[in-house]
């Protein structure tokens, strides 16, 4: 939301682009979250099951961010048990294939951390999860959801086919370091 010459300010001041994010949206009234046919289950955790929702939220952004996996983990430790923060956990036969967060603030739910351990991916983890957070966020008087997904990813792709719509694409700028 920049006029676009602040790109080549930026860029002469020695930063560098480092992120693009899609900030996308969808209106919750009136819509329908009935639970979806598939083996794919989904649950809030229990108050004694932060560690294992963190533990498959790091494995999931392992294979995307291999190094930040131990900072996803103690950050995922804090969340899960963060007051106002709900956790869910995807499974298939009671084994957690998928985490993801969920945050209320006034009557916005924002959607958050979503990761899908590699070896589970493409077996819906991720609709459900979607689904069950909306269901949950109309439960509680929610009428807007936000989320973030990087720009023509699967879950970019996700959230599109599940109602919402790209608000504006996010850049994340960082100060290129100087050689010598």
């Amino acid at each position: 939301m920049a006029d676009p010459s602040l790109l080549t300010l930026l860029g002469d001041r020695g930063y560098r682009p480092i992120e693009l994010t899609s900030v996308m949206y969808r209106e919750i009234s009136g819509s329908d979250f009935s639970d979806l046919v598939t083996n794919v289950t989904t649950r809030r955790i229990k108050e004694d099951e932060a560690d294992l929702w963190a533990r498959v939220a790091a494995d999931g952004w392992a294979s995307e961010a291999p190094e930040l996996h131990g900072f996803i983990l103690q950050m995922g430790r804090i969340s899960a048990r963060t007051e106002g923060a709900d956790s869910f956990l995807a499974e298939i036969d009671g084994r957690p294939i998928a985490a993801a967060g969920f945050f209320i603030h006034e009557n916005t739910c924002i959607l958050a951390g979503a990761s899908t351990l590699p070896n589970e991916r493409r077996q819906g983890a991720q609709n459900a999860l979607l689904n069950a957070r909306l269901r949950y966020a109309a439960e509680k008087g929610c009428t807007k959801a936000i989320l973030c997904a990087a720009p023509g990813s699967q879950s970019q792709k996700n959230a599109q086919r599940n109602g919402f719509l790209i608000a504006y694409t996010r850049i994340k700028w960082q100060l290129a370091q100087k050689s010598g």
